[in-house]
């Protein structure tokens, strides 16, 4: 089953671009990808640009409808995702607690639907 890795934080709780800790949290995301890569449940993971760079769409009435950010209003942020090939949730959690944004932001594990096969 694949679980995707939602990676939320508040840009006031991460380590300041540079610092040592900045430096110990990007050699942990490094760890983390080599790691999931040599087990062979890495199928993608990214970071993404800020918040300033979102845009959001909507439809309502037939009309599209965009705005500049994140829709929701929130302290926390996406910053990132993973996406996991992995046998079950307590491995996904095994995982998802190694994301450095760990101990500092949430990350939010969930599972991919796979339309193949007939839900429970």
């Amino acid at each position: 089953m694949q679980y995707m890795f939602l990676i939320y934080h508040s840009p006031d709780s991460e380590p300041t671009y540079g610092s040592p800790e900045f430096q110990a949290m990007m050699q942990g995301f490094a760890a983390f990808n080599k790691q999931a890569a040599a087990d062979g449940v890495l199928r993608a993971g990214e970071g993404l640009k800020g918040v300033e760079t979102a845009t959001s769409l909507r439809v309502r009435g037939g009309k599209v409808e965009t705005m500049d950010g994140p829709f929701a209003e929130t302290r926390e942020h996406l910053g990132g995702f993973y996406l996991l090939e992995l046998p079950d949730l307590d491995t996904a959690l095994r995982y998802a607690a190694q994301i450095p944004v760990a101990h500092f932001g949430t990350i939010e594990v969930r599972p991919v639907m796979d339309y193949d096969l007939p839900e429970h």
